[in-house]
């Protein structure tokens, strides 16, 4: 389940000072700690509510990919984008250099808007999406390169463009993490890694108490499930949507790696020991439903970055994005729980094996808009 490792970041060559986000003292949280207060309450849908559409970017680079990697990148990225164009509206930002090359790989079910990026991830980059009584806005987590571990200048951006274009206000925070590191349940519970969230290259003294106070009021929560996770193994620092993933609210998808060489082994026992015990912002005992990852992937991309685990699937209107990676045993199990799990659903499994030899999944490279 290894996943995105340590990739050229131009800001450790430069010193890697700056950090981007609304952190002076006139900034505005949503818990009304800024000088300008919001005092409007909003929540998070859950994934599986329906959408107005997708957000991704196709913004794969040589320099943070490699010239071997770079072409089956992108052929993932438009595979997953026509895959969720059948079934709801795909946008996806692309340089403006890039506008005729991504057109002939994606096709016209895509809408393309120019935009300037340094990576693809826009789960990360783009903004968490949130209701209130009358109106949708974009959370604006102050991307700041998974801890400063690479450039991010451009994608710092991306979640005010993408509120921007989709016409909603973008909201302002001091917490500094990414869409990744959050799953939500809808009704009030959300299950978030330590080792992300509460890292000092993100949010330096913040305790766990100010984190929950400020989400409470940014997303709607009353209760987070805090899974530990792991630093310092994946650019990530270990994000919740690679570990473990709410199906629907009660009954959360998690990750287990049975290999006992591999660093998220012990984690992943950990996480699922952590999940059987808890309760959700209902009372609910948790049904936790356990996906081995794969024995064997396929050897043309097989790497030590290679994300070989199933929990990074995305829910799109009518149906769930899966990937597979050549395991036949675990390949059918995972299809068939996610089809027990989404009986509403169709379920499509994809190769994505480029973007996994970099460390990420189907579920790192979208972002779901809810529907008004």
């Amino acid at each position: 389940m290894l996943r995105r490792q340590f990739l050229q970041s131009g800001l450790a060559a430069a010193g890697g000072l700056l950090v981007v986000g609304c952190t002076d003292g006139g900034s505005s949280s949503a818990d009304g700690s800024g000088d300008d207060a919001d005092q409007r309450e909003w929540w998070m849908p859950e994934e599986g509510d329906p959408h107005k559409r997708t957000w991704m970017a196709f913004g794969a680079s040589e320099e943070v990919w490699g010239a071997e990697l770079l072409p089956e990148v992108r052929r993932n990225l438009a595979t997953i984008a026509q895959t969720i164009a059948q079934f709801e509206p795909v946008s996806m930002l692309v340089r403006p250099e890039e506008m005729d090359l991504a057109r002939g790989l994606v096709g016209p079910s895509v809408e393309l808007i120019e935009a300037p990026l340094d990576d693809l991830w826009m789960r990360d980059t783009g903004p968490v999406f949130v209701k209130g009584s009358a109106a949708l806005a974009g959370l604006d987590f102050n991307f700041n390169g998974w801890g400063e571990k690479q450039d991010f200048d451009q994608d710092a951006g991306v979640a005010g463009l993408v509120a921007a274009r989709a016409g909603v206000e973008s909201l302002p925070t001091d917490l500094i993490l990414e869409g990744g590191g959050i799953e939500v349940d809808g009704e009030g519970t959300a299950i978030i890694t330590e080792s992300c969230v509460l890292n000092d290259n993100r949010n330096p003294g913040w305790s766990k108490e100010d984190v929950e106070a400020e989400l409470g009021a940014l997303l709607g929560l009353d209760k987070i499930i805090w899974l530990p996770g792991i630093k310092g193994k994946d650019i990530t620092d270990g994000h919740t949507d690679f570990y473990a993933r709410f199906a629907r609210p009660g009954v959360v998808v998690a990750g287990y790696d049975p290999d006992p060489e591999s660093f998220d082994h012990d984690v992943t026992a950990r996480h699922l020991e952590i999940l059987k015990a808890a309760t959700d912002a209902q009372g609910r005992a948790l049904e936790v439903v356990v996906l081995d990852a794969p024995g064997t992937v396929r050897p043309e991309f097989e790497s030590d970055d290679f994300a070989a685990g199933y929990i990074n699937f995305y829910v799109c209107n009518g149906a769930v994005i899966a990937p597979e990676f050549g395991d036949p045993e675990t390949d059918k199990v995972a299809k068939e729980e996610l089809e027990r799990l989404f009986p509403d659903r169709k379920v499509v499994q994809i190769n994505i094996d480029g973007i996994a030899a970099g460390g990420g999944g189907i579920h790192c490279t979208t972002q779901q808009e809810p529907a008004d």
